[in-house]
């Protein structure tokens, strides 16, 4: 037997209950690499997510008064299930969205870590004791969960990004509905089945996998018992979903599209940086909102770096990601490869020179060459849109200040890089990047003890650190008075 089958789920998951959609549909989910479908999968409605959150509500009476030191246990016990089922979960990652095993392996370890994280954080959330001024009153803050929440997560990391949204709602007394992207709902119902029997009330986690994510999205952000939404995917449906909650005066936290700058002055290590470029850039075939988007290198610097850089990209090997030792997998889907494409072919056209790939794989399907190009400039569409595919694009720049303008010449302001071995410069550039996560020597920056999160038009709020379990929590103030005896 496959060793995802354990795992495969294809109802929706309400109310702790495995159900069929209302109107009795079902949409198919299709792997990338062969291009073949894998199962059908229950396709939701309005009314199932009326459904998800009655249950959600109902949850919440429960869950909410729960102590930290129960919920705590109950996510802790989620952690060690997925660990125990990671190579399971991990093929039914790849089987979905492409991605190659062994990083689908570490998706599974890294959502594993935030429910391990916001198990120990739930038994922080500390209230406050504020000094009065007269005799006869008593002042003090309560933090309390904000009530029923939503997720709505994306295709690229399809569990990673419901445990870093799931954990820290879970964790401060909130029930949790999840809409997955359509592609990839398979890992989503298969993190329901591993939190089935654990001793929490029905409808505390509800999945609600739908190919009409409008129709679902309209209700979890206008549905007034819904008080907090979390979005991650493109800044313009992020847009759209803010001006849907905002009647209801919603919380939200929105985790959005992102221009990423890669910049290596002359003073650096070029194998290091080469190295972190790699892991920026071609993890996950480029499909990362954090990924490598614009490589800046200093003048005269650009042959050194492209010396320890090119054979790197050269030695990436590609194919299906259920095959071991293959390094990058498919693009999600057709309309992926074609966006990549276009942006490759507008570079081109404009002026830049392909050193290396710069087209469809000879494997055909979505599969897209790793690729590098030079000679870029700030006009291009490559520059100013998320490519999210593996395509590297470098220019140069001759000054600090000119490269933290260009840096900075843009809308979004999720991750940027650097690498530098200037002391005094690491300083002044980290703190005049217009981003909310700036990694300095390293082209990896995230970790569930770290704020995750973005400036500008690159999202609202944070994720892991705890600071993220303040996105599910109120603050009341109460007043005693009449204590003057």
């Amino acid at each position: 037997m496959s060793p995802y089958r354990a795992l495969l789920k294809t109802k929706a998951y309400l109310g702790g209950k495995w159900v069929e959609a209302a109107s009795g549909d079902h949409f198919p989910v299709v792997d990338p690499a062969r291009q073949a479908t894998v199962a059908e999968v229950a396709n939701c409605g309005a009314v199932d997510a009326e459904r998800a959150v009655e249950a959600g509500q109902a949850a919440f009476q429960t869950w909410s008064r729960t102590t930290a030191e129960h919920r705590a246990m109950v996510l802790q016990q989620w952690h060690d299930r997925l660990l125990e089922h990671q190579d399971s979960l991990a093929a039914l990652i790849t089987l979905e969205m492409g991605k190659p095993l062994a990083e689908a392996r570490g998706e599974v370890a890294y959502a594993a870590s935030f429910l391990r994280w916001f198990a120990e954080e739930a038994r922080r959330v500390y209230g406050e004791i504020i000094p009065a001024s007269s005799n006869d009153k008593r002042l003090f803050v309560l933090k309390q969960p904000v009530g029923v929440t939503a997720a709505i997560t994306p295709w690229n990391f399809p569990v990673a990004m419901i445990a870093r949204k799931v954990a820290p709602a879970l964790a401060a007394g909130c029930s949790m509905i999840v809409k997955p992207a359509e592609d990839t709902p398979l890992s989503a119902l298969a993190m329901a089945h591993l939190f089935e029997g654990l001793d929490a009330p029905a409808g505390v986690f509800n999945v609600v996998p739908t190919q009409d994510p409008k129709e679902v999205g309209k209700v979890l952000t206008t549905h007034s018992a819904i008080r907090k939404i979390s979005f991650t995917g493109s800044t313009a449906t992020g847009k759209k979903l803010m001006k849907q909650a905002s009647d209801s005066v919603k919380r939200v936290s929105l985790e959005l599209g992102g221009n990423a700058p890669f910049i290596v002055f002359a003073d650096a290590d070029m194998k290091a940086a080469a190295e972190g470029a790699m892991v920026s850039k071609y993890r996950n075939g480029g499909q990362t909102c954090v990924c490598t988007n614009r490589i800046f290198l200093e003048s005269g610097s650009e042959q050194a770096f492209l010396d320890e850089f090119l054979p790197l990209v050269k030695q990436l090997k590609v194919g299906p990601g259920m095959e071991e030792g293959n390094q990058v997998g498919p693009l999600i889907n057709e309309d992926a490869c074609k966006k990549v494409e276009t942006l490759v072919g507008d570079a081109v056209r404009q002026g830049a020179e392909v050193v290396h790939g710069g087209g469809r794989h000879e494997l055909g399907g979505t599969y897209f060459q790793p690729s590098v190009l030079r000679n870029a400039n700030p006009s291009m569409r490559i520059s100013q849109e998320e490519i999210f595919g593996p395509v590297s694009v470098l220019s140069t720049f001759k000054s600090e200040g000119e490269v933290i303008q260009l840096a900075n010449d843009t809308p979004y302001g999720l991750a940027a890089y650097f690498y530098s071995r200037d002391t005094a410069r690491v300083w002044r550039v980290a703190e005049q990047l217009e981003y909310g996560m700036v990694g300095v020597n390293t082209g990896l920056v995230s970790t569930a003890q770290a704020p995750f999160g973005g400036v500008k038009e690159s999202g609202i709020g944070r994720e892991g650190s705890h600071h993220g379990i303040d996105e599910y929590l109120e603050i009341k103030y109460v007043c005693l008075g009449g204590l003057e005896p």
